[in-house]
This record gives structure tokens, sequence and C-alpha cells, in this order.
């Protein structure tokens, strides 16, 4: 999976200098890049507070190919940013989206694709204020997938592409995570007592007869829809909402994962910016303040800030 990320990566940037060097007119590029601050300090403030500073870099970049009757949509979506608060960093956004989805023309407004894709992230992520036991990191997870289908353009701002065939497989390249069967994959295999219970020594240990695996294998059907246009004069919205059925486990269950990224635009180096996401995955079990399990939950994240912005 290492390598087909690799692959991604660098098919992506190389036909990025691929179409800056072309000179065609099958070729767009379009893109920006965002860097926002926000800082806080107080000094003899009655009213007390903590001082903090924070900042997120967003790139959104895509390279499209069409000559009429085959395309190739490429989109690279990173995002990373931190927060110092209480002498201490925390991790605000981290993100990795990259995919490409080749289609051939079948009919008007109607092709036949196939959709490859990559997610995960780049750092460590902590669950709270408990900055000593990660719940993420790089590549745990990650999700890798490809698949056919077909590609519905009404428009040359809204698609949809269908696929009733996707294989996708979620990674987690961390043992200890993959142990404790984190974002679906099958747990380790503990020592039990004679009634059934894990076994848990003095401090605090259990006993792996199994390690857990690091690679669940899904197949289902897949729904890709994606909204990307100027609303109003300055402002850009884009909308991507992702659906996918297990055929292999709970099909009924459906996985949701929806972005949507608000581009106000002040002039031409200044912009502010609005994103939010919206994930719902039964595979991923939410845990309460103690860590106690809360089963599956809709995960939602927003996010607004306004400073430097490069469009390209």
């Amino acid at each position: 999976m290492k390598h087909f990320f690799l692959f991604l990566v660098l098919g992506i940037f190389s036909i990025g200098v691929y179409a800056q060097n072309d000179t065609t007119s099958f070729w767009t590029k379009a893109g920006d890049f965002s860097l926002s601050f926000n800082q806080i300090s107080f000094n003899n403030w009655a009213a007390g507070g903590d001082n903090s500073l924070s900042g997120v870099a967003l790139l959104n970049y895509g390279v499209d190919y069409d000559n009429g009757t085959n395309s190739w949509k490429n989109k690279i979506i990173l995002g990373y940013g931190l927060q110092y608060l209480k002498e201490d960093y925390t991790k605000t956004e981290d993100k990795i989206d990259l995919s490409s989805l080749f289609g051939h023309k079948i009919a008007p407004k109607w092709d036949a694709a196939m959709l490859a894709f990559f997610k995960s992230q780049f750092a460590k992520g902590y669950d709270g204020d408990n900055d000593s036991i990660p719940v993420s990191n790089f590549m745990a997870p990650a999700y890798v997938g490809i698949g056919p289908g077909l590609d519905y353009i009404p428009t040359d701002y809204f698609s949809i592409f269908m696929s009733p065939a996707t294989a996708q497989w979620v990674i987690v390249n961390d043992q200890r995570l993959a142990d404790e069967g984190a974002f679906g994959v099958t747990g380790a295999e503990f020592l039990l007592d004679v009634d059934g219970n894990v076994i848990v020594d003095a401090d605090g240990n259990k006993t792996i007869i199994e390690h857990g695996k690091n690679v669940k294998f899904q197949f289902g059907a897949a729904v890709k829809m994606h909204f990307k246009k100027d609303i109003a004069k300055n402002v850009n919205l884009e909308s991507t909402l992702e659906l996918f059925s297990d055929y292999l486990y709970n099909p009924q269950n459906i996985i949701v994962s929806w972005d949507v990224i608000l581009d106000m635009s002040v002039n031409s180096w200044l912009s502010a910016k609005l994103t939010t996401n919206l994930i719902y995955d039964d595979n991923i079990i939410i845990n309460d303040s103690e860590g106690n399990p809360l089963g599956p939950r809709t995960q939602f994240k927003e996010m607004f800030g306004m400073g430097l912005a490069i469009k390209f």
C-alpha cells in the first residue's frame, strides 16, 4: 500500500509538471495555498485568560485533462495546523487527500470511469488533554481504494461518480492501535481466564496470543458527489460528499464523508476560509473522557481562519 501511495503522489506531481510545460488547451490547472494565523495575548488581564498562538496551512490543487473523449481529473488536498496553548502544542488540522479519476466519454454527460484515492494524515493525533497515547498517526489510519464506475457530469461545476464494485483497504500501521482494533481492523487475541475475561497482570498489561491485523479489506458500492462554483463575487463553494456501503460487513450502515470549503477572497493575497468535515463510520468507535467505548458517532469538525492566500 505504501508503494500505491508513493505512485499516486508522484503521478499527480508529474502530471502537474507535464501540464505546466504542455501548450495544448487540453490541460487546466487551478489551486490555492493559504496560511492563516490567530494570536491572543494577556497581560495583567483581570478577567483572566490564556495566551495562545495557532496557525493552519492548506493546499488545494487540481490538474485536469480533457480532450473531449478522454478526461483525467487529479486532486491533492493537504492541510496541517497547530495551536500553542498552556505551554503545549495541539494539532488542529491534519489531512492528506489524493484522488485521480480517469474517464472515457460514452454518451453526452456520461463517462465510463475509474477512481483511485488515498487518505491519511501527517502526524500523531491525541484525544483531548491526553498527550501520552496517540490515537492516530501517519498511515494509521490510511484509506486506499480503487473502483470502476460511471461519472455523470451534467454541468461543469457538478458531477456524480457511481461505482458498484470499489475495493478499499483500511490500513492501521501502528501495532498498538491495530491490537486495539482501531478503525475497524481485527484486534489482537488476548489470553483469557476460565470465565472468558481478559487476564490483566499487576502492571495493567495484557498477554497477547496473536497481534491484531494491520489491514482490513472492504468491497462495496461507492458514490462521490462533487460541487465547485462561485456562488457570489469572490466567494467559492466546494463540497465533496462520499458514500460507501461495504458488502462484506453491515452493508446497510453507510459510511459517510462530507467536506465543505467556503473560500472568500478579500483581494489577491488575503482570504477568509471556512471548512467543515463530517464523518460517520460504524467501524470507528468513539470513547468517552474516561476511555469507555460509546460506539460509533457522527464526527464533525469546523474551522474558520483568515490569512495569506496564493491562487495559481
